[in-house]
């Protein structure tokens, strides 16, 4: 998103001057990725874009606390990541669930789902279905693109938990995805 880096680094600049051009500019360059990951967490586009709007509220009202240590596209995410896991806990959605490290020792036969078939769609439609904790940890992990060690900060889970939690998502995930491609061979959609 920040191949124009030069053009982002004088935006940045002039928005810490309170220039509203700037912070205009910077909002068209921004706004649509910053909406998508919101809408991901919080899966009602009124929240996500009222969440997006305070996210640029603070980041204007807080610019000067940017140091450049990251780039500005992955700051801004990472405060509207966390203002809609705030909001998903305001609403009541955002159930924390304890989870003990089971070793997973039993082995299953392995269904097959031709991958090379699958539609992006139908699978971030099927990651939609998956129960909170499981969305959001795939979300993070798989969509947002963050490690183990920074979703366990972001939910404030221990490692292992994360771990865990992700593993059975993408079990959960791909069982899905071969109950419904089962689901549309039999009725050849």
């Amino acid at each position: 998103m920040e191949t124009n880096q030069p053009h982002i680094t004088n935006l940045i600049e002039r928005c810490k001057k309170s220039d509203k051009n700037a912070q205009l500019d910077l909002y068209k360059a921004y706004y649509k990725a910053m909406y998508n990951t919101a809408h991901r967490i919080l899966k009602d586009s009124f929240e996500a874009e009222d969440i997006m709007q305070e996210a640029f509220l603070t980041v204007f009202t807080k610019m000067h606390t940017y140091k450049g240590e990251v780039t500005f596209g992955a700051w801004l995410k990472r405060i509207v990541i966390n203002k809609s896991l705030t909001q998903l806990k305001k609403n009541n959605r955002y159930n924390e669930v304890k989870m003990e490290v089971i070793p997973n020792n039993d082995l299953e036969t392995e269904e097959v789902i031709d991958y090379s078939k699958l539609k992006a769609s139908k699978v971030l439609d099927c990651l939609q279905s998956l129960k909170e904790n499981y969305r959001l940890v795939l979300t993070l992990h798989l969509i947002e693109g963050y490690d183990y060690e920074e979703i366990a900060t972001i939910l404030n889970y221990t490692n292992d938990n994360v771990r865990t939690t992700v593993s059975r998502a993408k079990k959960k995930l791909k069982q899905v995805l071969l109950a419904d491609s089962i689901k549309t061979q039999a009725y050849g959609r």
